[in-house]
Order: structure tokens, then sequence, then C-alpha cells
């Protein structure tokens, strides 16, 4: 077979054999094989061609892929196979980025944790899962998180949870909003107990009161229309006290209430 064209097209060149035979090659493949019009290739070559068409391709849209962000093994492994890229040849391409250290799942989990003490509020169990999301195995992944102490980042998200609720909130139903919250972004429960025993929580028993005496009045709204008498201050015992306030506060408040 003689190469009979090729032909530059946007990203890819055109490759024409004996005038009817066509296929898209990249410049890669063009250097690689010193390809020039006129040149004779056999069966042999051109399946060699074909194949290396394939990494090539492969590689520069990985590269382009990573051109934008930092990424796992499994986000370019997707990436090519949404692609196209047959599995063998996305091993391949793989093989190279990680040798040339363009992949890097270890350095990828440090710079994802680390990011998070600096600017975001997540703990530990939630990176953990985010990453393993990433494909990043729990080897690693637990590596990389003992390098970090999520002390300050626990503090700065409980200061900014008490901003939130305080004066809003009676005190043991903050205290529990608080905990669950940093529970809830991955911290554990020590961290998430030590974050709380390190606010500056100012005991304000007027607006404690007011507070009880609104949630009070709402619950009589709701629960007067259907009981009265005694089982309407079990009903209204119990919907306070699920709301955080204190068993004697709810008493001394029903007895001046109803």
């Amino acid at each position: 077979m003689k190469i009979t064209k090729i032909e530059k097209k946007k990203r890819l060149y055109l490759l024409e054999l004996d005038e009817t035979d066509k296929l898209y090659i990249t410049e890669d493949t063009i250097v690689h094989f010193m390809l020039s019009k006129g040149m004779n290739i056999s069966e042999q070559e051109l399946k060699e061609i074909q194949d290396y068409t394939q990494f090539s391709y492969g590689k520069n849209l990985a590269l382009y892929y990573l051109s934008f962000k930092q990424r796992t093994v499994k986000e370019v492994r997707d990436y090519l196979t949404k692609h196209g890229i047959s599995l063998d040849t996305i091993e391949k391409v793989l093989t190279i980025l990680i040798k040339d250290n363009w992949i890097d799942d270890r350095q990828y989990a440090y710079s994802f944790i680390h990011s998070n003490l600096l600017s975001g509020d997540k703990g530990a169990f939630v990176l953990k899962q985010k990453l393993a999301q990433k494909g990043i195995t729990a080897p690693i992944i637990d590596e990389e998180l003992c390098k970090f102490d999520f002390t300050e980042v626990s503090q700065k998200v409980a200061q900014k949870l008490l901003k939130k609720y305080q004066g809003k909130l009676p005190t043991k139903a903050l205290h529990d909003k608080i905990l669950q919250q940093l529970i809830n972004k991955g911290f554990s429960y020590e961290e998430a107990k030590v974050a709380y025993q390190n606010l500056t929580i100012e005991d304000d028993d007027g607006n404690q009161q007011e507070l009880l005496y609104k949630e009070l009045d709402k619950q009589y709204r709701k629960y007067s229309k259907k009981y009265d008498g005694y089982d309407l201050k079990q009903r209204l015992t119990q919907a306070l006290a699920r709301k955080g306030y204190d068993f004697s506060d709810i008493a001394s408040a029903l007895r001046e209430y109803l």
C-alpha cells in the first residue's frame, strides 16, 4: 500500500492509502513512523500505525483532561472510556502518565485534604468518602489523612455554627445541633465534643425564657385544638423537651401559662 495523501484536519491528519482507503492519525503517529507521501507500508505496518494512533489519541485526550486540574487514575480512566478508547489502550496510556507523574493518586489525596484544611469545612470521614468515590484506595487515603490534624478546622466550623444558631435555640438544643452538624461534616464525636467545649457560649437567661415561651405559644396552638387538662400539659411537656428545653424550666413555664 502506498500513502497517497497526508492532510491536516484540525487536530488530526487524514491519511489516504492507494487513493481509496482513509484513516485519521495523530501528528505523533506521523513523527513516530516517519510517514510521508509516496511511502509504501505493509498490512502489519498499517496495523501498528492504527494501534499507535489510538494510543497517541488517548494520551492526548488524557493530557487535555489533565490540563484543567489534577485528576485521579479513575477519573482519567472514566474519561477515556467515555470517549471510546479501548480498555487495553487506556491501561497503556495510564501506565505512561503515572510513570511520568502526570497522575499521582497519593499526591491528589494529599492536595485534596490539605486544601480542605485551608479553606474547607469537612472532617476526615467525609473526605475519606469523597476520595474513595474518586477511586483512591483506602490504604492511601488513610496514610494521607494521618498526616493532618483536623482540630483547627473543626473549631472553625463550630464557631460558624455557633454564630448561626446562638440565640435561636435553647442551650441543650444548641449543644446537640452543633455536635450533630460537626459529625455530619465528617468529624469524629471526640473532635466535635472538643470543638464545642472550646466555644465561648454566653448564657442569656432572658433570651432562653423568651425562646421557651415563644415555642410554648406555638405548641399550645397546635395541641390545644385536640387536648386539654392533663393530656394537654403532657403533650406540651414532651414537645418542649424534644426541642431541648430543661424539664424544670418547662414545668415553671407551664405553671404560669396554663
